[in-house]
């Protein structure tokens, strides 16, 4: 242990040696040496593994199915901030979120432990997004923190664990504080359909509770990010069967008549219910694209808050045009309008209108986020229902899984091919504007 701690203090002395002369306007303090990139990213995967824990439904009660979106984009930011202070080449997201605050800054002329400052970070922005989560995952949490830090203690300094632990708090608890005036502690009366002919009604066999209607009112994060989004328009409803609407209907009620084994097995794997809310399984997917990629810290955190940031601004962005639009689902039409009154889809329709498809549009805002990070030929297989036993899904590019989740929803029968291209392309142009937008 002490051979560790002299290694450490060797290495901070080479760094004040050798960088101690910078411009003293230098972002990073003189003092700090710079070597989050040499840390390892395992302890980030944790803490994504804690999440699904407490994601997994049935969620705990006042838990809404958006805390999975809201998690991984304020735990991302949270993170990146705690980190790029010491990243060279990198800047803060002040100045470039909406409203975001500035951010506390590092102590002049000492040192920090970058891993127990991420470790801390994450620790407080779970306990402070989960605090209604069950008390055996809030077990779970300490747990997971003191661990690491029983660990980092052997590496370290007790004045710089402290101090490193300190800081990650400070930061987590800007983060919260700005996360807490986004919107969604609005208080807002139950959302009833309207009832026009043709409009988008809770569906059977379970009837599902309307989901996030009010999502026009929450914040986005990416000043800007709607530019150049316009979605084209579906196709104006009607019951004539020579129309566009009803052949698009009847594309999906044919499919559902042939479908391969191959195209059941795509749709039930991302079904996400059961298993986890949409946005849970996008947690998922990062855990397992890091322990593939085996990144080190510093790339950890700018994948993890690149994904954040795209799949949040561009869930928002799609249920308030799902409420805006208020197409009705293929269960409702091919009952009522074909007649087929017995027909089902293959698992239960979403609580919410149809167009655009959400599992379409942001999952291409995500793919498109960890391409900009891993590259456009990352070869990575998916096992995150193993525990339903649900086969794995292998993938050669992040563009590949997009349009897989895409398509699963026509296979499955609650969203028509159309919607899903349409959205694809409106979360593509989310995660450019986002990308070309801010300097991560």
């Amino acid at each position: 242990m002490i051979l560790r701690k002299l290694s450490f203090l060797f290495l901070s002395f080479v760094y004040l040696f050798t960088f101690g002369s910078c411009d003293s306007g230098s972002e990073i303090p003189e003092a700090i040496p710079n070597n989050v990139n040499a840390h390892s990213s395992d302890m980030v995967i944790k803490w994504l593994d804690i999440q699904l824990n407490m994601l997994r439904i049935p969620l705990a009660e006042g838990t809404g199915s958006q805390a999975s979106g809201r998690a991984q984009a304020y735990c991302g930011i949270a993170l990146y901030e705690s980190l790029v202070q010491a990243m060279p080449s990198h800047v803060s997201m002040q100045g470039q979120l909406t409203d975001f605050p500035t951010m506390p800054k590092l102590e002049p002329d000492k040192i920090y432990y970058w891993p127990a400052v991420a470790n801390a970070t994450l620790a407080e922005m779970n306990r402070k997004l989960f605090s209604l989560t069950s008390d055996a995952n809030k077990s779970r949490i300490d747990s997971l923190e003191n661990s690491m830090n029983s660990i980092y203690s052997q590496e370290v300094d007790a004045d710089i664990l402290e101090r490193s632990i300190g800081f990650g708090k400070e930061i987590a608890l800007k983060v919260y504080e700005w996360a807490a005036t986004d919107g969604f502690a609005n208080t807002n009366p139950p959302y009833v359909p309207t009832g026009e002919v043709g409009t988008w009604v809770s569906t059977p066999p379970n009837f599902p509770k309307p989901a996030n209607p009010y999502a026009s009112q929450h914040r986005l994060l990416t000043p800007g990010v709607s530019i150049g989004v316009a979605l084209d328009p579906p196709s104006p409803y009607s019951s004539e069967p020579e129309s566009a609407f009803y052949n698009m209907v009847k594309e999906v009620y044919d499919i559902s008549q042939v479908l391969t084994p191959d195209q059941k097995a795509m749709a039930l794997y991302h079904r996400d219910v059961p298993g986890y809310p949409g946005g849970g399984h996008f947690i998922a997917i990062l855990s397992q694209v890091l322990s593939t990629a085996n990144p080190k810290l510093d790339q950890a955190a700018i994948a993890y808050v690149k994904c954040g940031i795209t799949q949040y601004d561009a869930g928002e962005m799609c249920f308030t045009d799902k409420y805006a639009y208020k197409v009705v689902r293929p269960i409702t039409y091919i009952r009522d309008v074909m007649g087929h009154t017995s027909w089902n889809a293959l698992f239960n329709t979403p609580g919410h209108p149809e167009f655009p498809a959400a599992h379409a549009y942001v999952s291409a805002a995500f793919a498109g986020a960890l391409t900009s990070v891993f590259g456009d030929n990352f070869q990575f297989t998916l096992n995150t229902y193993e525990y339903l036993d649900l086969p794995a899904r292998s993938y050669n590019s992040f563009a590949e899984m997009s349009k897989e989740m895409a398509d699963s929803r026509v296979f499955g029968g609650i969203h028509y091919q159309a919607s899903c291209d349409k959205a694809r392309i409106a979360g593509n142009k989310v995660a450019q504007n986002i990308l070309s937008q801010i300097n991560f």
